[in-house]
């Protein structure tokens, strides 16, 4: 697919959209530069840091991220070990850089994890730690939690083992260019092992009930220009390979902490009897019918997202899964301790980083797994973190639709009155109100400015904008619509149907 470019020309439309996304961050009270005393702590934490006494340096670990990822949580070696594997999972040990009740500590606890914009990122933690020394870049001596895993011929594991340890990377590699090694038969022994791992572990996740959603990811990505664009793709099969590694080692981490009586859950319940019937309706309504006998994650498995139909369906599968939070215990173990769309007990324990709770999470498995006490600190913030990772996850995902609504303006503002070919991704309904235009994804609680009457969100692919549009649509059918307005500052695209 071409993506349509904010061009050098539209320098005033570049300005307009530079200082939208600027607002954003006013708008939504982002968190702004780290304060003093947070800097000296973690300019003393990285001066006086001491790297543990096991040495891991001999691993041959490499790390795999988007190529611009400066961030690098994990590290990976897989090697055989008879029809099975032997798979070394090195995560950043963020905790080593940041002590308990001091500045920095209270500060990544007020900001809960990194938030993206378009225009950059906000970090967690001051880049001389998330960009530097607790960074697992390629060639640095580094800190790190290394979860050893003993895996059978199907890549079910059968021990686990997880020490703090010094590691080095040996590469920085990119998902791009380790699919593209792999699909050429150049790619490294190692890095055939992790398809092949990955591969039978994404069969497991079957086997288990998971379920996942294959939906195009809509990535903003800031050119040199300037300007913007939207890239909207499937992700490849290394990033569900490379994923499967992360899965792996929360559903470890889940299990340690679960016989340890301490610790805290990823949980989400299995979607309702009513979620699941309107689910059934709306793939038969769609011409790809879920009997509703074969479980719903396998089916998700045989859609194809480039289909304009079956893409409708995936983002109508969108409702079965909600209701995600965090679970901590202490003494008992909860009765809800599935997250469903996994198929297991899990738990966020791979992006120290990037993410608070997995600084908690690493400590508490790093104990139970030698049979130490549990860190007092870690423990006693269990019952709080909850509340904060639910805060700190809504202001990401409000952050994420109003940016994209921002850059969706943005791409249609100079095609005001012009028509494009569109799917119809969910169906009429009627809009909440009158008073405003619609945004541009759909879900700001707008209508489309044209009355009370149906509406639907369609999805116009070049450029790629998803949008609401007023009239009688059917999911999965493709129609043409015009751009009536596109506004910057205030986020909002009005599109009409004409056939």
């Amino acid at each position: 697919m071409s993506h349509h470019r904010l061009t050098p020309s539209i320098h005033e439309q570049q300005n307009q959209l530079a200082g939208a996304l600027k607002a954003l961050r006013t708008t939504l009270e982002l968190p702004g530069p780290f304060p003093e005393d947070v800097l000296r702590d973690a300019q003393a934490a990285v001066a006086e840091h001491k790297l543990p006494d096991l040495d891991f340096t001999h691993v041959e670990f490499v790390t795999i991220d988007p190529a611009s990822s400066t961030d690098l949580d994990q590290a990976l070696f897989i090697e055989r070990n008879g029809e099975g594997y032997n798979v070394l999972y090195a995560i950043a040990d963020v905790p080593s850089f940041v002590a308990p009740g001091g500045a920095l500590d209270a500060e990544t606890r007020r900001r809960g994890q990194t938030f993206y914009t378009p225009d950059g990122r906000i970090p967690l933690h001051p880049e001389v730690i998330s960009e530097a020394a607790g960074s697992l870049l390629a060639g640095q001596l580094c800190a790190a939690f290394v979860w050893e895993f003993e895996l059978d011929g199907a890549a079910e594991v059968t021990s686990v083992l997880v020490r703090r340890a010094q590691v080095r990377s040996r590469a920085k590699l990119s998902y791009k260019g380790v699919q593209a090694e792999l699909d050429a038969g150049t790619a490294t022994p190692m890095l055939q092992l992790l398809k092949e791992v990955g591969i039978k572990r994404v069969e497991l996740e079957r086997l288990r009930g998971g379920a996942s959603l294959n939906m195009p990811e809509q990535e903003i990505q800031q050119l040199r220009d300037g300007g913007y664009r939207i890239v909207a793709a499937p992700p490849l099969p290394v990033e569900d390979w490379n994923a499967q590694i992360s899965l792996m080692t929360g559903m470890a981490a889940a299990g340690l902490m679960l016989r340890g009586k301490v610790g805290i859950l990823r949980t989400m319940p299995a979607p309702d009897e009513a979620s699941l019937r309107h689910f059934h309706r709306q793939t038969h309504a769609l011409g790809k019918p879920w009997d509703g006998e074969t479980p719903y994650g396998e089916y998700l498995r045989t859609l194809d997202p480039t289909d304009p139909r079956q893409l409708a369906i995936v983002h109508s599968a969108g409702m079965l899964f909600r209701g995600a939070g965090y679970t901590p215990f202490d003494g008992t173990v909860p009765q809800a301790a599935v997250q469903s769309a996994i198929g297991a007990a899990y738990a966020h324990s791979t992006a120290p980083l990037r993410r608070l709770i997995d600084r908690f999470v690493l400590v508490i498995c790093e104990a139970l797994s030698n049979g130490t006490e549990v860190p007092s600190w870690a423990r006693e913030a269990l019952p709080s973190l909850p509340a904060i990772m639910a805060t700190s996850d809504q202001l990401a995902a409000r952050l994420e639709r109003l940016a994209l609504d921002t850059v969706e303006a943005a791409l249609l503002v100079n095609h005001v009155g012009q028509e494009f070919d569109a799917v119809v991704i969910s169906g009429s309904k009627p809009a909440k109100s009158a008073s405003v235009s619609g945004t541009s994804n759909g879900n700001g609680g707008k209508s489309n400015g044209n009355g009370n009457g149906p509406s639907g969100i369609v999805q116009i692919a070049e450029p790629a904008v998803t949008a609401r549009c007023p009239g009688e649509l059917e999911p999965g059918t493709q129609v043409r619509v015009r751009v009536v307005s596109s506004d910057i500052a205030t986020r909002e695209i009005r599109l009409e149907l004409v056939g």
